[in-house]
């Protein structure tokens, strides 16, 4: 092969893309612009940063992002494998050790032979949705493009999985291209605390409905406190947004202070849910909770599970502290804001995750309106394949339909684009059983464990055809 794949973004979608390609023996240039330019979020240079949560959410079989994982892991997805060695207590979820997770991922990207890393920001492209097919073999902006003469050289495919936090030039080239206006939406971090200042005399261990063990610290109200916190939370101090811009919250992130205007009970109902988690000495629920997650393998650091905020530092510091065994607490992250970016890909994207005007660009990851780690990976997945595909000339493949990464895919590049919204994998999406099926299975637990089985069988004929045709091409 003459060309040389363009992977534009380091993070989660952009390395499992990369790997993708390059174990099916292409070349591939990965992009990223860490070091030399941050993100409002980011805070080291390694590939795959975590910024958000360390969860990777539920594996617990017959739920919908377990099926979503275990597609991957028989996909031989890096990233999978990665997160289970870098795993952390995390009852039913799937949690990561984020700094090892990182560094692991970027050591095994970096010793890849067929992956070179170019550490520079790309702010164009380099084409728009007009430009033909064939153009010189290194445009301007510096991706590349082939080999040979301008007129007969053919341009590489690119994958563009910049993420939420593409860049101003980046995201005004996009926009370029694809035609149609910027959507976005803000998106918050929840904050870090160091283990050794929590009070386990008022705190307690436990997982909500003793699932996993006891890998949470939960931190329980009474209905006096509750109340105060909840007061003193919606009279806080906000960091203010820019004038010109509209906020438009994504429902499954939402600050824990909006919640809170929502009505007083909200935060009860949210992420401060006491069902499920009976003190170990009284053995009642309490009338709220908050959980900490263990952020790392050292134990030594946990995040405040579901408490994401735009508050002010020092607000953040004095109503936290209102929490029942965090009076003395020690912030290792304080909650933030940023501002995420997506496309509109229900009018630009294949099922392949291909453009429909240039089946050599593609999108893949968080811009392409999947909401989710595991969902970006999975776009990756695809998009890495296919790119391989079209370099060989052979046929674009898409997931299995009962597939949740088809039902993903299916999502972004056909949903009703009036009111395009980021999603997460869920049943909804999934492809419904006909009516027979679902009278014979009328328990909604029994029938998505059906689902799954269902999806994975299908999954095994995907992978043992695709692996047939990755063979044959060795060959």
């Amino acid at each position: 092969m003459n060309n040389a794949i363009n992977v534009i973004g380091g993070g989660l979608a952009g390395v499992e893309a990369a790997w993708q390609a390059a174990e099916r023996g292409a070349k591939v240039r990965l992009y990223e612009m860490r070091p030399v330019r941050q993100t409002p979020a980011h805070r080291t240079d390694k590939l795959a940063e975590i910024v958000c949560s360390n969860s990777l959410k539920t594996d617990e079989p017959g739920s919908a992002p377990y099926l979503l994982k275990e597609e991957l892991r028989r996909g031989g997805s890096m990233v999978l494998e990665v997160a289970h060695a870098t795993r952390v207590p995390a009852g039913a979820a799937l949690s990561v050790d984020r700094v090892k997770f990182a560094e692991m991922i970027t050591e095994r990207v970096e010793a890849h032979p067929n992956i070179e890393v170019v550490r520079e920001e790309v702010t164009s492209i380099g084409w728009s949705a007009d430009t033909p097919v064939r153009m010189s073999a290194k445009n301007e902006h510096g991706l590349a493009g082939g080999t040979g003469d301008a007129d007969k050289s053919v341009r590489a495919p690119t994958i563009i999985a910049t993420g939420p936090l593409t860049s101003d030039a980046l995201t005004a080239d996009i926009m370029r291209v694809t035609g149609d206006d910027q959507l976005y939406f803000y998106d918050a971090i929840a904050p870090i605390v160091a283990a050794d200042s929590i009070d386990m005399s008022v705190a307690f261990k436990a997982a909500r409905y003793d699932k996993g063990g006891n890998d949470y610290i939960n931190c329980p109200m009474d209905r006096e406190r509750y109340e105060l916190f909840v007061a003193e939370l919606l009279e806080a101090k906000s960091v203010p947004l820019k004038r010109f811009e509209d906020t438009h919250w994504f429902e499954s992130c939402l600050p824990i202070e909006e919640i809170a205007r929502r009505g007083p009970e909200t935060l009860r109902f949210g992420p401060m849910k006491p069902k499920g988690l009976r003190h170990p000495k009284s053995g009642e629920e309490p009338y709220a909770c908050l959980q900490l997650r263990q952020e790392n393998m050292m134990a030594d650091a946990y995040g405040m599970v579901g408490f994401q905020n735009h508050l002010r530092y020092g607000e953040q510091e004095r109503i936290l502290k209102l929490i029942p065994g965090l009076e003395k607490a020690e912030f290792l992250q304080f909650g933030q804001i940023h501002r995420n970016t997506f496309i509109n890909s229900p009018t630009i994207l294949n099922e392949t995750l291909s453009t429909r005007k240039d089946p050599n660009l593609f999108f893949a990851g968080q811009i392409t309106g999947v909401e989710g780690y595991v969902e970006s990976v999975a776009t990756g997945w695809l998009a890495g394949i296919n790119a391989v595909r079209v370099l060989r000339d052979q046929p674009m493949i898409t997931a299995p339909q009962r597939s949740a990464i088809g039902a993903l895919c299916r999502y972004v590049s056909n949903v009703e684009t009036k009111n395009f919204q980021p999603v997460n994998i869920t049943f909804g999406l999934i492809q419904e059983l006909p009516p027979e099926l679902r009278k014979q299975y009328r328990k909604k637990r029994e029938r998505h464990v059906f689902q799954v089985e269902l999806a994975l069988k299908d999954w095994n004929e995907f992978m043992t055809e695709l692996k047939r045709g990755d063979e044959e091409i060795v060959k």
